[in-house]
């Protein structure tokens, strides 16, 4: 495995040469070894057939070095071997650091299909361990509910961790951590009666002194989160006893509820921030899987088996960050393996043998203007040009007809359009749409939490998503909330009062029809674009059990089971 590793390492510094002339000290600091090893090291490789080695005697002299295989190549070797021995994260770091995973060979991929989705092992006491790897593009950077921006950490956390609330099958908000609850006529004052005997998983007993440390953590935070209009109102956080806890509102809020349904508002155990890094609390929920592993390339879940509700039917999950995509065909019948168990990838291919599961969830693009900023967007005719040259059917790169839109005084109009990384493939086709049209766009892309920031406000386009799920009322009034704060003041005075009317109305159905009426009103006004829609799709084995959705489209893991003949059996 070292010697793998040695070897991407060699070509990453002096690969892109047919030929290289280097001394045996430039090899041994590049290896970071002694003389004597990197001697070693260069036999090594030559006996393997990697390199080739024309040597060339007395010190300081250089010798030629010339590569006979590919880094992909011994990348999938290294990974394959990997797998056995654990060492998974160190193979991803140095694949990453030191190849071209674009290049990665067929023979990887066809064999990650093998290795990813179900799996069952039979352990010395001759009991059957389920086991569910699960490939994601997405890197996890932290597991904390305060620190979250991707959906990814969201789907991850919400097998950790635990809400006041839940939502059921058909999204309705329904008791959880809480058994039951009490709202005062002014709809200011809610009571939570916590059930007894649930446990953290490092063993401590959650009361309702958690409950206020969670929710004070919250208040106190200083940077912007979603759903932060919510936890600014509540007022004050208070133990009531060991098992009841009263939250005070500062106005009546109708999204409270919803709100504690959410992956913000998951409960943690009072002490996570004074916790050494490597304490066993600092991943510690309530949820049905614990975190037996965590880093930046793999997560482990392992069933918990104390959980309050009911085991999960799986024994151990593994996530790991695959820095590719992984190809869409089916392999079954050429590796004779188990296709992908699309959880994390969000396909919307059916593959031959597989069913689909398509949940209630959708992913809307959207565009706005910062009219708050001095520049052509403050003129409703150019937005509408704008949102006009995108809407052009016809693609990117075929002539443009007469009777086509021409640009009015456009020519040379410069645009800054701001997005996070995963949409810059939509906002280069904007770019191209818009320069067709004589306008000069510039792209910039930024992390989600810098994008949250004031940034927005130097720019003239902000490209964004809206995921469609149950939580939408929350995610539609946070989304306005923000909108608010870069667009003309007579408009967000209006934005404003409607928002805080709909926090008053009881119906979910009817708050939610209001909020989409205020998209609406941003539409004719120019303020906003929809790019598309996509639906949140997920293919699976027709023999995969237990499907049910979660809170945002993705596949909740505590309720899938393999029928004992499904997956490959291995011993440990």
């Amino acid at each position: 495995m070292k010697l793998h590793s040695q070897f991407l390492r060699l070509h990453g510094y002096y690969g892109s040469e047919a030929s290289v002339q280097i001394t045996l000290d430039e090899m041994a600091e590049t290896l970071e070894c002694t003389h004597r090893n990197a001697l070693n090291i260069i036999r090594k490789m030559e006996a393997e057939g990697w390199i080739e080695w024309h040597s060339q005697r007395g010190r300081g002299k250089r010798s030629e070095l010339k590569f006979r295989v590919d880094p992909e190549e011994i990348a999938a070797i290294s990974m394959i071997k990997a797998i056995d021995r654990h060492e998974i994260k160190k193979v991803m770091d140095d694949i990453k650091e030191y190849t071209d995973s674009a290049k990665l060979p067929g023979r990887l991929q066809g064999w990650l299909m093998r290795y990813f989705g179900h799996h069952t092992q039979v352990n010395e006491d001759k009991e059957q361990i389920d086991i569910l790897r699960l490939p994601l593009r997405q890197q996890i950077h932290t597991m904390d509910p305060l620190a979250m921006n991707l959906l990814a950490e969201s789907f991850v956390a919400s097998h950790i961790y635990d809400g006041l609330l839940t939502r059921n099958e058909t999204g309705e908000v329904t008791p959880h951590l809480a058994h039951d609850y009490d709202v005062s006529k002014d709809r200011m004052t809610w009571v939570f009666y916590l059930r007894k005997d649930v446990y953290f998983h490092h063993g401590k007993t959650l009361t309702a002194d958690d409950i206020v440390y969670t929710f004070e953590r919250l208040r106190l935070h200083q940077e912007p989160l979603l759903y932060n209009f919510i936890v600014q109102s509540i007022a004050s956080v208070t133990a009531l006893s060991s098992t009841c806890v009263r939250f005070t509102l500062n106005t009546p809020n109708e999204h409270f509820l919803p709100f504690l349904c959410t992956s913000r508002a998951v409960i943690v155990p009072s002490g996570l921030d004074e916790a050494a890094e490597h304490d066993e609390i600092r991943f510690s929920g309530t949820g049905p899987f614990k975190v037996t592993e965590f880093n930046s390339s793999m997560c482990i879940l392992e069933a918990f088996s104390a959980y309050f509700i009911s085991r999960p039917h799986l024994d151990v999950v593994e996530i790991i960050q695959i820095p590719w995509s992984l190809p869409e065909q089916n392999t079954e019948a050429q590796d004779g393996a188990n296709p992908l168990f699309h959880v994390l990838l969000g396909t919307s291919k059916i593959q031959q043998n597989q069913s689909q599961y398509s949940s209630h969830t959708l992913v809307r693009k959207l565009l706005t203007c910062n009219t708050r900023k001095e520049g052509p967007l403050k003129d409703p005719k150019v937005r509408k040009h704008v949102f006009q040259c995108i809407k052009y059917e016809e693609p990117v790169g075929a002539a443009i007809h007469p009777e086509a839109l021409q640009p009015d005084d456009v020519d040379g109009t410069y645009l800054v359009l701001i997005t996070i990384p995963q949409y810059r493939p939509d906002a280069m086709n904007i770019k191209e749409r818009l320069e067709r049209f004589g306008y000069e766009v510039r792209v910039k892309v930024f992390m989600p939490k810098d994008f949250k920031g004031p940034i927005r406000m130097e720019s003239d386009l902000i490209l964004f998503s809206l995921l469609m799920d149950w939580d939408e009322s929350l995610r539609r009034h946070d989304l306005y909330l923000t909108l608010s704060s870069h667009v003309e003041c007579s408009v967000e005075d209006n934005l404003l009062n409607g928002l805080n009317q709909i926090l008053l109305v009881r119906s979910a159905d009817e708050r939610l029809r209001m909020l989409q009426q205020i998209e609406e009103q941003l539409i004719e006004q120019d303020h906003l674009y929809v790019l598309y829609d996509r639906p949140f799709q997920t293919s699976f084995l027709p023999s995969v059990r237990g499907i049910r959705p979660g809170s945002q489209g993705w596949v909740d893991l505590r309720y899938l089971w393999f029928p004992p003949d499904v997956g490959q059996i291995e011993s440990i």
